[in-house]
């Protein structure tokens, strides 16, 4: 009896090794489905949880087709030691990270390693109204410093600093294009960021600040369009807020609560 329960459980941890082993990069997809709420999955997995690749997707609909959200592919290493606790990951995509990035710790904590991600302007109509209206064009690139993730019961905190930089931004509702390049900073003190935006340069001056806390975004800023573009901006500048007149000029208040 003694004997058959050894050849048991000896049976039962090589079947457990062998799927750990050759554990299909596939599989994956439904587990980042589930940690994002269904918003996110991986598409064309390949390889396995220890060395593969996908591209990053929505998650598939009901014709169970998944569109890429960004552009290449995510190549990906893993360390099996994640099995005794310590994590050791290394991601790399030529045509969307401008360099490898390495995510290391344990089971709870992870630190992320500085790199910029390009994300596609079109993604920003997503957000609804009134983005969605305007249908936004531009590179934007996200970049960040050395970031450090805690788990905390069932969210992540974050503690670092990274930066939405969005140059020759364009709208299919101005005839003007470009419109200009901002920039977006986002302090991040555990579940809540800080939030700055500033103009870089252009004929549409946007300018303002708020906070982003368990994922509810407030904001306060103004919109205003530069010397000789009043005009030529009036349409566009009426889809995004309330006109107000600040020290004799016409702007319009940005708010989202």
């Amino acid at each position: 009896m003694k004997r058959a329960l050894l050849w048991g459980l000896a049976t039962l941890l090589a079947g457990a090794l062998t799927v750990l082993t050759f554990f299909p990069a596939a599989w994956l997809g439904r587990i980042v489905e589930q940690q994002t709420g269904g918003r996110l999955t991986l598409g064309d997995a390949q390889g396995t949880l220890w060395r593969g690749s996908a591209f990053i997707g929505g998650a598939p609909g009901a014709g169970g087709a998944v569109t890429p959200l960004l552009p290449g592919r995510f190549a990906w290493r893993l360390s099996p030691l994640v099995l005794l606790g310590s994590v050791s990951l290394q991601l790399e995509n030529p045509l969307a990270l401008s360099q490898p990035v390495r995510i290391s710790g344990s089971w709870s904590q992870w630190q992320v390693s500085p790199a910029e991600l390009m994300l596609p302007a079109e993604g920003l109509a997503g957000l609804g109204a009134p983005l969605n209206t305007l249908a936004p064009s531009g590179v934007m690139r996200l970049s960040w410093s050395t970031l450090e993730l805690m788990r905390q019961q069932q969210t992540v905190a974050v503690n670092g600093r990274t930066v939405l930089v969005m140059n020759d931004m364009g709208s299919r509702m101005s005839p003007v294009k470009p419109l200009g390049s901002y920039e977006l900073a986002m302090d991040w003190q555990g579940q809540q960021a800080k939030l700055n935006l500033t103009t870089v340069r252009g004929a549409l001056l946007l300018s303002g600040n708020g906070s982003l806390d368990r994922g509810r975004l407030q904001f306060s800023g103004q919109a205003a369009a530069a010397n000789g573009y009043e005009e030529t901006l009036g349409n566009l500048l009426n889809l995004l807020g309330q006109r107000r007149m600040v020290g004799g000029k016409n702007i319009i208040a940005l708010e989202f609560k």
